[in-house]
Protein backbone atom coordinates (compact mmCIF):
# COMPACT_ATOMS: atom_id res chain seq x y z
CA UNK A 1 0.00 0.00 0.00
CA UNK A 2 1.35 3.50 -1.12
CA UNK A 3 0.31 6.72 0.12
CA UNK A 4 1.66 10.65 0.23
CA UNK A 5 1.18 12.51 2.75
CA UNK A 6 1.05 16.17 2.43
CA UNK A 7 1.91 18.34 5.61
CA UNK A 8 2.08 22.09 4.56
CA UNK A 9 3.37 24.96 7.22
CA UNK A 10 3.80 29.04 6.01
CA UNK A 11 7.39 28.83 5.14
CA UNK A 12 7.83 24.72 4.30
CA UNK A 13 5.71 22.13 2.13
CA UNK A 14 6.50 18.25 3.28
CA UNK A 15 5.74 15.35 0.63
CA UNK A 16 6.48 12.07 1.94
CA UNK A 17 5.49 8.97 0.59
CA UNK A 18 4.94 5.98 2.96
CA UNK A 19 5.02 2.40 1.66
CA UNK A 20 3.04 -0.03 3.61
CA UNK A 21 3.24 2.30 6.51
CA UNK A 22 7.17 3.01 6.39
CA UNK A 23 8.21 6.47 5.58
CA UNK A 24 9.84 5.62 0.96
CA UNK A 25 10.08 8.85 -0.29
CA UNK A 26 10.31 12.31 1.43
CA UNK A 27 10.45 16.17 -0.44
CA UNK A 28 11.08 18.98 1.42
CA UNK A 29 10.54 22.54 -0.15
CA UNK A 30 11.14 25.75 1.65
CA UNK A 31 9.23 29.16 0.07
CA UNK A 32 12.36 30.99 -0.40
CA UNK A 33 14.16 28.01 -2.18
CA UNK A 34 11.33 26.69 -4.64
CA UNK A 35 12.18 24.33 -7.28
CA UNK A 36 13.50 26.06 -10.44
CA UNK A 37 14.37 22.30 -12.74
CA UNK A 38 11.86 23.00 -15.70
CA UNK A 39 11.21 26.57 -15.53
CA UNK A 40 12.32 28.34 -18.51
CA UNK A 41 13.80 32.11 -18.24
CA UNK A 42 14.58 35.03 -20.52
CA UNK A 43 18.42 35.05 -19.54
CA UNK A 44 21.27 37.25 -19.96
CA UNK A 45 24.96 36.50 -21.01
CA UNK A 46 27.47 37.75 -18.34
CA UNK A 47 30.63 35.96 -18.88
CA UNK A 48 32.01 33.38 -21.50
CA UNK A 49 34.55 30.97 -20.66
CA UNK A 50 36.31 30.08 -24.01
CA UNK A 51 38.35 27.72 -21.83
CA UNK A 52 35.64 25.40 -21.35
CA UNK A 53 32.98 26.43 -24.28
CA UNK A 54 30.69 27.44 -21.03
CA UNK A 55 28.89 30.22 -20.28
CA UNK A 56 26.95 31.97 -17.10
CA UNK A 57 23.93 33.25 -17.63
CA UNK A 58 21.75 35.88 -15.42
CA UNK A 59 18.36 34.56 -14.84
CA UNK A 60 17.23 36.86 -12.03
CA UNK A 61 17.46 33.50 -9.77
CA UNK A 62 20.60 34.94 -7.37
CA UNK A 63 23.69 32.81 -8.59
CA UNK A 64 24.32 32.99 -12.32
CA UNK A 65 23.11 30.05 -14.67
CA UNK A 66 25.95 28.30 -16.16
CA UNK A 67 25.68 26.64 -19.24
CA UNK A 68 27.85 24.11 -21.75
CA UNK A 69 28.13 24.17 -25.16
CA UNK A 70 26.63 20.68 -25.30
CA UNK A 71 23.75 22.37 -23.68
CA UNK A 72 23.09 24.64 -26.76
CA UNK A 73 23.55 22.18 -29.58
CA UNK A 74 20.55 19.81 -29.79
CA UNK A 75 21.49 16.69 -27.53
CA UNK A 76 19.24 13.79 -28.73
CA UNK A 77 21.22 11.91 -26.77
CA UNK A 78 20.51 13.76 -23.43
CA UNK A 79 16.48 14.05 -24.12
CA UNK A 80 17.05 10.31 -24.38
CA UNK A 81 17.69 9.64 -20.89
CA UNK A 82 15.82 12.20 -19.50
CA UNK A 83 12.71 10.84 -20.73
CA UNK A 84 13.65 7.38 -20.46
CA UNK A 85 12.83 7.06 -24.53
CA UNK A 86 13.58 6.21 -28.28
CA UNK A 87 13.08 8.46 -31.02
CA UNK A 88 12.29 7.46 -34.61
CA UNK A 89 14.93 9.32 -36.71
CA UNK A 90 13.41 12.12 -39.17
CA UNK A 91 17.63 12.53 -40.37
CA UNK A 92 20.44 11.38 -40.18
CA UNK A 93 21.76 12.87 -36.77
CA UNK A 94 25.41 11.52 -36.96
CA UNK A 95 26.07 13.90 -39.80
CA UNK A 96 24.63 16.72 -37.80
CA UNK A 97 26.27 15.75 -34.42
CA UNK A 98 29.67 15.78 -36.39
CA UNK A 99 28.82 19.29 -37.76
CA UNK A 100 28.22 20.39 -34.55
CA UNK A 101 31.11 18.94 -32.57
CA UNK A 102 33.45 22.07 -34.29
CA UNK A 103 31.50 25.05 -33.62
CA UNK A 104 32.66 27.45 -30.91
CA UNK A 105 30.87 29.51 -28.06
CA UNK A 106 31.80 32.51 -28.90
CA UNK A 107 30.25 31.91 -32.63
CA UNK A 108 26.80 31.17 -30.61
CA UNK A 109 26.91 33.76 -27.62
CA UNK A 110 28.31 37.10 -27.59
CA UNK A 111 28.19 38.94 -23.71
CA UNK A 112 25.05 40.93 -22.83
CA UNK A 113 23.14 38.80 -25.26
CA UNK A 114 19.37 37.39 -24.15
CA UNK A 115 18.67 34.40 -24.14
CA UNK A 116 16.17 31.23 -24.04
CA UNK A 117 16.99 28.89 -21.87
CA UNK A 118 15.36 26.30 -19.06
CA UNK A 119 16.97 24.78 -15.98
CA UNK A 120 17.95 21.22 -15.93
CA UNK A 121 19.71 21.05 -12.45
CA UNK A 122 18.68 22.77 -9.70
CA UNK A 123 21.41 25.47 -7.66
CA UNK A 124 23.28 23.80 -4.74
CA UNK A 125 24.75 25.52 -2.44
CA UNK A 126 27.22 28.33 -4.20
CA UNK A 127 26.49 26.61 -7.69
CA UNK A 128 24.02 28.51 -9.82
CA UNK A 129 21.57 26.63 -11.82
CA UNK A 130 22.63 24.29 -14.94
CA UNK A 131 20.56 25.37 -18.04
CA UNK A 132 19.96 24.29 -21.23
CA UNK A 133 18.56 26.18 -24.63
CA UNK A 134 17.33 22.90 -25.57
CA UNK A 135 13.87 23.29 -24.07
CA UNK A 136 11.05 20.71 -23.07
CA UNK A 137 7.37 21.34 -22.63
CA UNK A 138 6.06 18.67 -20.80
CA UNK A 139 2.04 17.68 -20.36
CA UNK A 140 0.21 14.83 -18.66
CA UNK A 141 0.48 12.61 -21.79
CA UNK A 142 2.91 14.31 -24.38
CA UNK A 143 6.40 16.32 -24.06
CA UNK A 144 6.41 19.26 -26.79
CA UNK A 145 10.52 19.59 -28.48
CA UNK A 146 10.15 22.96 -29.43
CA UNK A 147 13.35 23.38 -30.92
CA UNK A 148 13.99 19.47 -31.78
CA UNK A 149 12.51 17.60 -35.01
CA UNK A 150 12.06 14.32 -33.68
CA UNK A 151 9.24 12.19 -32.25
CA UNK A 152 9.09 9.07 -30.19
CA UNK A 153 7.74 6.96 -27.55
CA UNK A 154 9.10 6.25 -23.51
CA UNK A 155 10.48 2.95 -23.12
CA UNK A 156 8.35 2.55 -19.78
CA UNK A 157 5.47 1.47 -22.16
CA UNK A 158 6.75 -1.99 -23.18
CA UNK A 159 3.31 -3.31 -25.79
CA UNK A 160 4.49 -3.32 -29.03
CA UNK A 161 1.18 -2.90 -30.56
CA UNK A 162 0.60 0.39 -28.30
CA UNK A 163 3.98 1.75 -29.24
CA UNK A 164 3.34 1.30 -33.13
CA UNK A 165 0.10 3.07 -32.35
CA UNK A 166 1.26 6.28 -30.52
CA UNK A 167 3.91 6.58 -33.39
CA UNK A 168 1.65 6.30 -36.09
CA UNK A 169 -0.27 8.90 -34.39
CA UNK A 170 2.10 11.48 -33.68
CA UNK A 171 3.91 11.69 -37.29
CA UNK A 172 0.58 12.23 -38.46
CA UNK A 173 0.39 15.42 -36.23
CA UNK A 174 0.24 18.87 -37.59
CA UNK A 175 2.87 20.87 -36.57
CA UNK A 176 5.46 22.88 -37.01
CA UNK A 177 8.38 21.12 -39.59
CA UNK A 178 11.21 21.76 -36.47
CA UNK A 179 9.45 20.64 -33.54
CA UNK A 180 9.47 17.18 -31.29
CA UNK A 181 7.00 15.33 -29.63
CA UNK A 182 7.75 12.56 -26.90
CA UNK A 183 4.98 10.53 -26.07
CA UNK A 184 4.75 9.71 -21.85
CA UNK A 185 3.59 6.37 -20.26
CA UNK A 186 0.35 8.05 -19.49
CA UNK A 187 -0.50 8.60 -23.06
CA UNK A 188 -1.17 4.69 -23.21
CA UNK A 189 -5.02 5.27 -21.80
CA UNK A 190 -5.32 8.52 -23.58
CA UNK A 191 -7.91 8.43 -26.51
CA UNK A 192 -6.51 10.37 -29.77
CA UNK A 193 -8.95 13.61 -29.23
CA UNK A 194 -7.05 14.14 -26.11
CA UNK A 195 -3.75 13.46 -27.16
CA UNK A 196 -4.49 16.58 -29.67
CA UNK A 197 -5.89 18.63 -27.26
CA UNK A 198 -2.57 18.36 -25.15
CA UNK A 199 -0.46 19.23 -28.29
CA UNK A 200 -2.73 22.08 -29.16
CA UNK A 201 -2.22 23.39 -25.15
CA UNK A 202 1.61 22.56 -25.29
CA UNK A 203 1.65 24.69 -28.91
CA UNK A 204 0.27 27.54 -26.99
CA UNK A 205 2.14 27.69 -24.13
CA UNK A 206 5.24 27.64 -26.23
CA UNK A 207 3.77 30.81 -28.45
CA UNK A 208 3.21 32.54 -24.97
CA UNK A 209 6.96 31.94 -24.08
CA UNK A 210 7.94 33.27 -27.08
CA UNK A 211 5.59 36.39 -27.05
CA UNK A 212 7.01 37.37 -23.35
CA UNK A 213 10.29 37.14 -24.33
CA UNK A 214 10.41 39.38 -26.84
CA UNK A 215 8.40 41.77 -24.59
CA UNK A 216 10.68 41.31 -21.35
CA UNK A 217 13.86 43.81 -21.00
CA UNK A 218 15.65 41.77 -18.64
CA UNK A 219 16.05 38.40 -17.04
CA UNK A 220 12.73 36.93 -16.24
CA UNK A 221 11.29 33.83 -15.32
CA UNK A 222 8.36 33.28 -18.42
CA UNK A 223 7.18 29.42 -17.38
CA UNK A 224 7.14 27.75 -14.03
CA UNK A 225 7.02 24.17 -14.07
CA UNK A 226 4.31 22.34 -11.91
CA UNK A 227 4.92 23.08 -8.00
CA UNK A 228 4.99 20.33 -4.98
CA UNK A 229 1.41 20.09 -4.66
CA UNK A 230 0.30 19.37 -8.24
CA UNK A 231 3.42 16.95 -8.83
CA UNK A 232 1.85 15.01 -5.43
CA UNK A 233 -1.71 14.74 -7.06
CA UNK A 234 -0.55 13.77 -10.27
CA UNK A 235 2.58 11.00 -9.11
CA UNK A 236 -0.40 9.36 -7.00
CA UNK A 237 -2.52 9.22 -10.12
CA UNK A 238 0.35 7.68 -12.27
CA UNK A 239 2.04 5.34 -9.73
CA UNK A 240 -1.65 4.09 -8.54
CA UNK A 241 -1.42 5.37 -4.83
CA UNK A 242 -4.01 4.41 -2.57
CA UNK A 243 -4.41 7.65 -0.56
CA UNK A 244 -3.40 11.25 -0.42
CA UNK A 245 -3.41 12.87 3.13
CA UNK A 246 -3.51 16.52 3.30
CA UNK A 247 -3.36 18.84 6.84
CA UNK A 248 -4.37 22.10 5.38
CA UNK A 249 -8.06 22.72 3.91
CA UNK A 250 -6.83 25.39 1.17
CA UNK A 251 -4.37 22.43 0.05
CA UNK A 252 -6.96 19.74 0.21
CA UNK A 253 -9.36 21.75 -2.00
CA UNK A 254 -6.98 22.56 -4.42
CA UNK A 255 -5.80 18.98 -4.83
CA UNK A 256 -9.14 18.07 -4.98
CA UNK A 257 -9.37 20.53 -7.92
CA UNK A 258 -6.82 19.38 -9.80
CA UNK A 259 -7.36 15.12 -9.15
CA UNK A 260 -11.12 15.85 -10.91
CA UNK A 261 -9.61 16.41 -14.37
CA UNK A 262 -7.96 12.81 -13.98
CA UNK A 263 -10.63 11.02 -11.99
CA UNK A 264 -11.29 8.47 -14.58
CA UNK A 265 -7.66 7.09 -15.01
CA UNK A 266 -7.48 5.99 -10.59
CA UNK A 267 -9.54 5.78 -7.78
CA UNK A 268 -7.32 7.96 -5.56
CA UNK A 269 -8.79 8.83 -2.00
CA UNK A 270 -7.80 12.74 -0.86
CA UNK A 271 -8.75 12.77 2.16
CA UNK A 272 -8.28 15.67 4.85
CA UNK A 273 -6.22 15.10 7.98
CA UNK A 274 -8.03 16.62 11.11
CA UNK A 275 -6.84 14.57 14.04
CA UNK A 276 -4.74 16.89 16.84
CA UNK A 277 -1.62 15.20 17.07
CA UNK A 278 0.61 16.22 14.05
CA UNK A 279 0.07 14.03 10.75
CA UNK A 280 4.10 13.45 10.58
CA UNK A 281 4.35 12.34 14.62
CA UNK A 282 1.12 10.01 13.99
CA UNK A 283 2.79 8.08 10.75
CA UNK A 284 6.17 8.34 12.60
CA UNK A 285 7.65 9.90 9.58
CA UNK A 286 9.46 13.11 11.81
CA UNK A 287 11.31 9.92 14.07
CA UNK A 288 12.71 8.93 10.20
CA UNK A 289 13.57 12.29 9.22
CA UNK A 290 15.43 12.65 12.38
CA UNK A 291 17.17 9.49 11.80
CA UNK A 292 17.98 10.07 8.25
CA UNK A 293 19.77 13.39 9.80
CA UNK A 294 22.10 11.31 11.96
CA UNK A 295 25.32 9.66 10.71
CA UNK A 296 24.59 5.75 12.39
CA UNK A 297 21.68 4.08 11.42
CA UNK A 298 21.50 1.03 12.94
CA UNK A 299 19.86 -1.93 11.08
CA UNK A 300 17.00 -4.76 12.28
CA UNK A 301 19.43 -7.23 12.75
CA UNK A 302 21.86 -5.40 15.12
CA UNK A 303 24.29 -4.19 12.00
CA UNK A 304 24.85 -0.42 11.39
CA UNK A 305 25.93 1.87 8.40
CA UNK A 306 27.73 5.11 8.65
CA UNK A 307 27.10 7.63 6.45
CA UNK A 308 30.13 10.52 5.74
CA UNK A 309 30.19 12.91 3.10
CA UNK A 310 33.79 14.18 1.61
CA UNK A 311 33.95 17.08 -1.19
CA UNK A 312 34.05 14.54 -3.73
CA UNK A 313 31.71 11.46 -2.88
CA UNK A 314 29.50 10.06 -0.08
CA UNK A 315 30.71 7.41 1.70
CA UNK A 316 28.56 4.39 3.54
CA UNK A 317 29.90 1.92 5.58
CA UNK A 318 28.09 -1.22 6.51
CA UNK A 319 29.48 -3.01 9.69
CA UNK A 320 28.35 -6.11 11.90
CA UNK A 321 28.02 -4.14 14.86
CA UNK A 322 26.41 -6.84 17.89
CA UNK A 323 24.54 -8.65 15.15
CA UNK A 324 26.59 -11.93 14.51
CA UNK A 325 26.07 -13.29 17.67
CA UNK A 326 22.36 -12.53 18.04
CA UNK A 327 20.76 -13.33 14.87
CA UNK A 328 20.60 -17.01 15.51
CA UNK A 329 22.64 -18.35 11.89
CA UNK A 330 25.29 -20.28 12.19
CA UNK A 331 26.62 -20.16 8.78
CA UNK A 332 29.11 -17.08 9.91
CA UNK A 333 29.07 -15.93 5.98
CA UNK A 334 25.54 -16.06 5.87
CA UNK A 335 25.32 -14.19 8.77
CA UNK A 336 27.25 -11.33 6.98
CA UNK A 337 25.34 -11.62 3.68
CA UNK A 338 21.95 -11.31 6.15
CA UNK A 339 23.42 -8.20 7.11
CA UNK A 340 24.67 -7.05 3.46
CA UNK A 341 20.84 -7.86 2.27
CA UNK A 342 19.80 -5.45 5.15
CA UNK A 343 22.08 -2.80 4.14
CA UNK A 344 21.66 -2.57 0.60
CA UNK A 345 17.49 -2.59 0.99
CA UNK A 346 18.36 0.19 4.27
CA UNK A 347 20.69 2.45 1.65
CA UNK A 348 18.77 3.10 -1.40
CA UNK A 349 15.85 3.89 1.00
CA UNK A 350 18.40 6.16 3.01
CA UNK A 351 19.44 7.81 -0.30
CA UNK A 352 16.25 8.44 -2.05
CA UNK A 353 15.03 10.37 2.02
CA UNK A 354 18.80 12.11 1.90
CA UNK A 355 18.39 13.04 -1.52
CA UNK A 356 22.06 11.70 -1.78
CA UNK A 357 23.19 12.71 -5.70
CA UNK A 358 26.53 12.68 -7.03
CA UNK A 359 29.07 9.42 -6.49
CA UNK A 360 28.48 7.15 -3.88
CA UNK A 361 30.97 4.56 -2.58
CA UNK A 362 29.33 1.45 -0.80
CA UNK A 363 31.94 -0.50 1.66
CA UNK A 364 29.89 -3.91 2.10
CA UNK A 365 31.13 -6.57 4.84
CA UNK A 366 33.58 -8.71 2.97
CA UNK A 367 32.26 -12.24 1.57
CA UNK A 368 34.23 -15.16 0.22
CA UNK A 369 31.94 -16.19 -2.46
CA UNK A 370 31.61 -14.38 -5.72
CA UNK A 371 27.63 -16.13 -5.58
CA UNK A 372 26.57 -14.10 -2.40
CA UNK A 373 28.39 -11.03 -3.72
CA UNK A 374 26.15 -10.94 -6.72
CA UNK A 375 23.13 -11.65 -4.64
CA UNK A 376 23.96 -8.59 -2.22
CA UNK A 377 24.48 -6.29 -5.34
CA UNK A 378 21.59 -7.63 -7.29
CA UNK A 379 19.54 -7.01 -4.13
CA UNK A 380 20.74 -3.37 -3.97
CA UNK A 381 19.98 -3.09 -7.97
CA UNK A 382 16.66 -3.78 -7.06
CA UNK A 383 15.93 -1.72 -4.04
CA UNK A 384 17.28 1.09 -6.56
CA UNK A 385 14.82 0.16 -9.80
CA UNK A 386 11.88 2.51 -7.95
CA UNK A 387 14.06 5.63 -7.25
CA UNK A 388 13.24 8.43 -9.47
CA UNK A 389 16.74 9.78 -9.59
CA UNK A 390 18.75 8.05 -12.28
CA UNK A 391 21.42 5.71 -10.79
CA UNK A 392 24.00 3.89 -12.09
CA UNK A 393 25.69 0.99 -9.89
CA UNK A 394 28.70 -0.62 -10.90
CA UNK A 395 29.95 -4.18 -9.48
CA UNK A 396 31.34 -4.94 -6.66
CA UNK A 397 34.94 -5.56 -6.45
CA UNK A 398 37.02 -7.78 -4.03
CA UNK A 399 36.90 -5.70 -1.42
CA UNK A 400 33.23 -5.58 -1.29
CA UNK A 401 32.78 -2.22 -2.36
CA UNK A 402 30.56 -0.66 -4.69
CA UNK A 403 30.65 2.43 -6.74
CA UNK A 404 27.24 3.95 -7.90
CA UNK A 405 26.17 7.45 -9.28
CA UNK A 406 22.44 8.95 -8.39
CA UNK A 407 21.67 12.08 -10.31
CA UNK A 408 21.47 15.27 -8.26
CA UNK A 409 18.48 17.31 -8.43
CA UNK A 410 17.96 19.03 -5.60
CA UNK A 411 19.98 19.79 -2.37
CA UNK A 412 20.03 16.96 0.03
CA UNK A 413 17.92 16.94 2.93
CA UNK A 414 21.34 17.69 5.03
CA UNK A 415 21.79 21.09 2.96
CA UNK A 416 18.19 21.94 3.24
CA UNK A 417 18.00 21.47 7.01
CA UNK A 418 21.29 22.48 8.11
CA UNK A 419 24.13 25.02 7.99
CA UNK A 420 27.48 25.25 8.84
CA UNK A 421 28.42 25.08 12.63
CA UNK A 422 30.30 28.76 12.96
CA UNK A 423 32.25 27.21 15.36
CA UNK A 424 34.16 24.31 13.17
CA UNK A 425 33.08 25.56 9.56
CA UNK A 426 31.62 22.65 9.12
CA UNK A 427 34.88 20.10 9.74
CA UNK A 428 32.54 18.74 13.29
CA UNK A 429 35.91 19.70 15.09
CA UNK A 430 37.82 22.31 16.88
CA UNK A 431 40.84 22.24 18.61
CA UNK A 432 41.79 20.93 21.87
CA UNK A 433 42.15 22.54 25.08
CA UNK A 434 45.76 21.76 25.21
CA UNK A 435 46.33 22.71 22.09
CA UNK A 436 44.87 26.58 22.98
CA UNK A 437 46.67 26.38 25.63
CA UNK A 438 50.42 25.99 23.89
CA UNK A 439 48.84 28.80 21.58
CA UNK A 440 48.58 31.09 24.39
CA UNK A 441 52.02 30.50 25.84
CA UNK A 442 53.29 31.22 22.28
CA UNK A 443 51.24 34.28 22.19
CA UNK A 444 52.35 35.71 25.69
CA UNK A 445 56.08 35.53 24.67
CA UNK A 446 55.14 37.11 21.50
CA UNK A 447 53.36 40.30 23.01
CA UNK A 448 56.10 40.53 25.96
CA UNK A 449 59.30 40.29 23.79
CA UNK A 450 57.99 41.72 20.13
CA UNK A 451 56.06 44.11 21.37
CA UNK A 452 57.40 45.13 24.66
CA UNK A 453 53.30 44.74 26.70
CA UNK A 454 54.09 44.74 30.02
CA UNK A 455 50.95 44.55 31.37
CA UNK A 456 48.38 42.54 29.90
CA UNK A 457 45.02 40.65 30.51
CA UNK A 458 44.20 37.00 28.92
CA UNK A 459 40.45 37.08 28.81
CA UNK A 460 39.41 33.53 27.32
CA UNK A 461 36.00 31.53 27.57
CA UNK A 462 34.98 29.93 30.85
CA UNK A 463 35.70 25.93 30.04
CA UNK A 464 39.53 27.11 28.51
CA UNK A 465 40.04 29.11 31.85
CA UNK A 466 38.83 26.34 34.14
CA UNK A 467 41.20 24.03 31.71
CA UNK A 468 44.26 26.50 32.87
CA UNK A 469 43.38 26.27 36.48
CA UNK A 470 46.47 26.88 38.82
CA UNK A 471 49.22 25.18 37.60
CA UNK A 472 48.95 26.83 33.92
CA UNK A 473 47.73 30.51 35.33
CA UNK A 474 50.86 30.06 38.02
CA UNK A 475 53.43 29.11 34.97
CA UNK A 476 52.38 32.16 32.57
CA UNK A 477 52.12 34.04 35.78
CA UNK A 478 55.87 33.48 36.80
CA UNK A 479 56.81 33.28 33.07
CA UNK A 480 55.71 36.76 32.63
CA UNK A 481 57.39 37.57 35.73
CA UNK A 482 60.78 36.81 34.48
CA UNK A 483 60.13 39.48 31.89
CA UNK A 484 59.05 42.35 33.90
CA UNK A 485 55.63 41.58 32.77
CA UNK A 486 52.18 41.55 34.99
CA UNK A 487 49.99 39.00 33.72
CA UNK A 488 45.86 38.63 34.79
CA UNK A 489 43.39 36.55 33.87
CA UNK A 490 39.42 37.14 32.94
CA UNK A 491 36.60 35.03 31.20
CA UNK A 492 33.89 35.77 28.54
CA UNK A 493 31.29 33.35 27.42
CA UNK A 494 30.63 34.87 24.33
CA UNK A 495 34.17 33.65 23.04
CA UNK A 496 34.40 30.44 20.68
CA UNK A 497 36.00 27.54 22.74
CA UNK A 498 39.15 28.15 20.50
CA UNK A 499 39.09 31.74 21.07
CA UNK A 500 41.63 34.14 23.49
CA UNK A 501 42.47 37.55 23.79
CA UNK A 502 45.21 39.62 25.30
CA UNK A 503 44.03 43.38 26.64
CA UNK A 504 46.75 45.92 27.99
CA UNK A 505 45.97 46.94 31.52
CA UNK A 506 47.46 50.35 30.84
CA UNK A 507 45.01 51.93 28.39
CA UNK A 508 42.39 48.82 27.88
CA UNK A 509 42.83 48.40 24.69
CA UNK A 510 42.81 45.04 22.59
CA UNK A 511 46.42 43.61 21.38
CA UNK A 512 46.80 41.54 17.95
CA UNK A 513 48.79 39.03 18.63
Amino acid sequence: MYEILLNVESKEIRYAVLKNGTLYDLIIERKKNRQLAGNIYRGRVTNILHNIQSAFIDINEGENGFIHISDILENTQKFQEMFEMDFDWDLDISKQSHKRKETDISKILKSEQPVLVQVVKEPIGTKGARLTSNISIPGRYLVLLPNTPHRGVSRKIEDAASRERLKKLIRAFEMPKDMGLICRTASVNATPEMLIDEANELLKTWQNIVENFHKATKPTCLYEESDLIKRAVMAAVDKKFDRLLVDDYATFQRCKRIYEKYSNEHALKIEMYRDKVPMFERFNVEKEIDRALRRKIWLPSGGYLFFDRTEAMYTIDVNSGRSTSQSGISDVEEALVHINMEAAEEIARQLRIRNVGGLVICDFIDMRSRKNQRRVLDRLKEAMKDDSAKCTILGMSEFGLVEMTRQRSRESLTQTMFTNCPYCNGSGMIKSHESVSVEIERALKKLINQQQQFGLELVSHPDLDHFLGHQDKDYLRKFAQKLNAELRFGINDTLHLNEFEFYSTINGKKLDV
